[in-house]
């Protein structure tokens, strides 16, 4: 890699372009909660900052322990790792990690003080999953689990927590909200592993794609995608949420063309084709928290 000011460098490591799957599931349980009355603006504004450092955290955390454990080469594609270009030390990229986590215990004290236990056993989970997603004996995301760690802590726990800390309530409204995000930003994971299975076989790197192989993967990504689809119209007869709900997937089904993401998935034997549909797959999901965030809202 060409030698960069260290100020660009630390914006390719926290890689902003993730930040849409932070903020989405934020957006969405706001949303409901201002539909159901019980918006609060100093938990939301709290709940977001505090998912944003989440993500950074992970992302430095990632960069560092996929070098480490040699999950990246030379031969990866896509976006690149500041630790294996040798941008930045390892230990430097690692006391980074730690700090921006260390920095999410701010607007953390601050939700347990509002949320309370609820909040206080999500936070902790959330950060001790940060860090093994990728570190540690048995890292997440070496043994197949990351899917179902993005669905539940980037869907369920994050629309949820966002709506108990504004409401103090949890009830089905959020689940099924929580579900279709989820599906969104873990279909983002699975068009990143597809790109990857090669690369992650090498290296030993377990993720479900390895598992499963490219087949199963990529009818994974077309169920995720159909059940963020279907979530907001069965809303409407559950919850009684207005047809503009609606708007959501249709925005996401006009913007992303998904015959693209099926012609890349066709050629998905040279990775970089997978690249438009995962920028697109991560557009789409934070399109899909804003607009269904905004319909509850106005619902």
């Amino acid at each position: 890699m060409k030698e960069m000011p260290k100020s660009r460098a630390w914006i390719l490591a926290i890689r902003p372009r993730t930040l849409t799957a932070a903020a989405a599931p934020v957006l969405l349980g706001t949303g409901l909660a201002i539909g159901h009355g019980e918006f609060r603006l100093l938990p939301a504004l709290a709940a977001l900052a505090g998912s944003f450092l989440i993500q950074i955290g992970t992302n430095l955390a990632n960069d560092y322990y996929d070098f480490v454990r040699g999950g990246d080469t030379e031969d990866r594609v896509g976006p690149a790792r500041v630790t294996q270009a040798g941008v930045f030390k390892p230990d430097t990229v690692r006391n980074a990690a730690f700090g921006v986590l260390g920095l999410a215990l701010i607007p953390g004290i601050y939700l347990v003080a509002v949320g309370g236990i609820p909040i206080l056993l999500i936070g902790i989970a959330s950060l001790v999953c940060a860090v093994t997603y990728t570190a540690g004996p048995f890292p997440l995301a070496y043994n197949g689990l990351g899917d179902l760690f993005v669905f539940v802590f980037f869907g369920l726990v994050a629309v949820g927590g966002t709506y108990w800390v504004q409401a103090l309530a949890f009830g089905p409204e959020a689940l099924v909200a929580g579900a279709g995000m989820g599906a969104m930003a873990t279909a983002i994971l699975v068009v990143n592993n597809l790109r990857d299975i090669e690369t992650d076989a090498m290296a030993g790197k377990r993720t479900l794609a390895v598992r499963v192989g490219p087949i199963w993967t990529k009818r994974e990504y077309f169920l995720l995608a159909g059940l963020a689809m279907l979530v907001p119209s069965l809303g409407i007869p559950w919850f009684g949420w207005g047809w503009w709900v609606l708007a959501g997937p249709a925005a996401v089904l006009l913007l992303e063309e998904p015959a693209k993401v099926i012609l890349a998935f066709s050629q998905w034997d040279d990775p970089n084709v997978l690249i438009p549909p995962l920028e697109g797959t991560a557009r789409a999901a934070g399109l899909y928290g804003l607009l269904l965030g905004v319909a509850l809202a106005v619902g």
